[in-house]
């Protein structure tokens, strides 16, 4: 036994000495001389069960058959092998710690950070997503993206969002990364855009195609740069646009620009294409028109001249410049190469086969041989700078010919754009002065005297037999010259003749004790009326004469108040030229001014 001891010990010895095997990680420094059946929680966290050992035995190396040369893995091609033989793997032994790493896999990890990764990532398929460290986020992240733990590709993809959807109120900042590789996803595998429909670069791409159909009407050639004259053709995917192909090799002829005598838009406005050209404008400039104090006091003004202005530019930079006004400010179409999962771990494990996708029609991607190119407007991200100096220079040329305060800092303007915003507002101002409202202003006071002199009319063109018929009234001007002269009646109810009065002069109120000139009027006609007896009957005069003295008087039997004091007013108002009777609080009453003149028609 003692020689055994002593090979034991030697052998030990030797194990300790070898530098590579004493920094292992299956050795440590303790003995245990009596291992537990049962092992406490501390215990197992130094327990590494045989499936992760399994896994870090698959060498970055590997063995060609047949004896050929061997090849170094790449660290993305380790990972995904890693991650295909861990795919259906769950432990049960959490992680307290943190895990920080770039480009985070499972060579990155601790025996004990391994084993907390998969029991986080167990419980996140349950649908238990909760707060751990970033870089274990990542490496889930990177497993969907190549595919591990996912049915189909559209189950991946949803699988992506719900995730990032879940894990964002953790860590923001996974955003960037996040959005573009599920971008990525989507046209890898050939999805529908529709999955997109968040995606800041196709909304992007959508505001774009809505500009040039804004402007095409007066801009055509804006088709061909977005590529909208091309046919339907079929595609990956599925958002009835065609492929990526070859560009026809001309643009169309730029239209000729407008002369000077022709106006950029149509007059009388058409407010709704306005207010479109207008709502590009505000969107993508960096100056906003309806921010203005102009606009909410003059809006109409603004919003023609700034759209009429755009218009004119239009024309002018497809006449002076290479490109178009709106190809100038927000890119121009390029295709180049592109990297699908860039800044994640991502491996192919086969080449990708040949195809062509559409995300909407200035937006496209294919793959040749494995390599990807995109096809799209570059730099037309936020909001353009000469926009927002066309738009200023509008406001503050237009707030300078309506005299509005407050101005604007004078901004710097080219002498052509001056040119141009001057003849807009000039040709504004003056289509609108040209079509302002007529405003006729109807002075009330002199309605009494035209009906004065259409009686007097009226009066000269009747003939003998009809002023025989009856007694016809006078004019409100002869009325007030009679009574206010004095004309006593004659026994017979008219009136003596005397010399005419001079009319006295028409004064601007009443004094102290002097009637009301509307009574004098019809004065003279009363009397007229009251040599043949009056025009009301036995029960309205009597009605009348009980107002007269102030007393309450029924109307006939069968007969409404309401329907009497009518009739009353209606007989009457040839004689007084106003209504006698009226409805107080009180009830019916006659007005003050006209109580002699009753009294004397019923009374005589």
């Amino acid at each position: 036994m003692a020689g055994h001891d002593v090979d034991i010990h030697e052998l030990i010895a030797r194990l300790n000495a070898n530098e590579r095997i004493r920094q292992s990680a299956h050795f440590s420094c303790g003995v245990y001389r009596d291992e537990p059946i049962v092992r406490t929680g501390r215990q197992m966290a130094t327990y590494l069960p045989d499936r992760y050992r399994k896994m870090r035995a698959i060498s970055r190396w590997q063995d060609q058959p047949g004896g050929a040369r061997g090849r170094w893995l790449s660290e993305a091609e380790l990972f995904y092998r890693q991650a295909r033989y861990m795919e259906d793997f769950e432990d049960d032994c959490p992680y307290r710690g943190n895990f920080v790493s770039y480009y985070p896999t499972y060579n990155n990890m601790s025996d004990r950070q391994l084993r907390g990764y998969f029991t986080w990532r167990a419980a996140v398929r349950r649908g238990e997503v909760a707060q751990t460290s970033t870089s274990f986020a990542y490496v889930y992240l990177y497993e969907l993206i190549n595919g591990i733990g996912v049915a189909d590709p559209l189950d991946g993809c949803r699988k992506l969002r719900a995730f990032w959807d879940a894990y964002r109120a953790f860590a923001p900042e996974i955003d960037r990364n996040v959005r573009t590789w599920l971008h990525d996803y989507v046209i890898y595998h050939g999805l529908d855009a529709e999955l997109l429909a968040d995606d800041p670069v196709r909304t992007l791409d959508l505001e774009l195609i809505a500009i040039a159909r804004t402007f095409m009407p007066f801009d055509p050639a804006l088709a061909t740069w977005l590529g909208l004259d091309e046919g339907p053709a079929s595609h990956t995917g599925g958002t009835g646009v065609p492929p990526t192909g070859t560009r026809p090799p001309a643009a169309r002829p730029a239209p000729r620009a407008e002369r000077s005598t022709e106006r950029a838009l149509p007059l009388p406005p058409d407010a709704a294409g306005e207010e479109r050209i207008l709502d590009a404008i505000e969107r993508h400039a960096s100056y906003r028109p309806r921010s203005s104090r102009l606009y909410h006091a003059h809006p109409d003004d603004l919003r023609h001249v700034t759209a009429a202005v755009f218009v004119r530019m239009l024309a002018y930079y497809r006449k002076h410049r290479s490109h178009g006004l709106v190809e100038s400010s927000f890119g121009e179409e390029a295709e180049m190469g592109y990297t699908m999962f860039g800044s994640a771990v991502f491996y192919e494990e086969h080449a990708h086969a040949d195809a062509d996708y559409a995300l909407d029609p200035i937006h496209r991607y294919r793959c040749r041989r494995g390599l990807w190119t995109c096809r799209r407007i570059y730099g037309g991200q936020g909001r353009s700078k000469t926009w927002g100096e066309i738009a200023r220079a509008t406001d503050y040329r237009l707030r300078a010919a309506l005299s509005f305060e407050p101005q604007l800092k004078e901004p710097k303007c080219p002498k052509y754009l001056a040119k141009i915003i001057d003849r807009e507002i000039a040709t504004w101002l003056d289509w609108k002065r040209a079509h302002a409202p007529r405003v006729i202003d109807i002075d009330l006071s002199k309605l009494s005297g035209i009906r004065s002199a259409a009686a007097e009319t009226r009066e000269a063109l009747l003939i003998d037999e009809e002023r025989d018929e009856g007694p016809v009234e006078a004019s409100p001007t002869a009325r007030g010259e009679a009574k206010g002269a004095g004309a006593p009646l004659s026994a017979s109810g008219g009136t003596a003749l005397r010399e005419p009065q001079p009319s006295p002069p028409v004064r601007a109120g009443l004094a102290d004790g002097e009637a009301p000139a509307r009574a004098a009027a019809p004065a003279q006609a009363a009397a007229r009326q009251t040599a043949t007896g009056g025009p009301l009957t036995a029960e309205e005069t009597a009605y009348i004469a009980a107002l007269l003295e102030g007393k309450p008087e029924k109307a006939p039997a069968g007969a409404s108040e309401d329907l009497i004091v009518d009739t009353i007013n209606e007989k009457l108002f040839d004689l007084l030229g106003d209504t006698a009777i009226e409805f107080g609080a009180a009830g019916p009453c006659l007005i003050e001014d006209y109580r002699d003149d009753i009294r004397e028609l019923i009374c005589p």
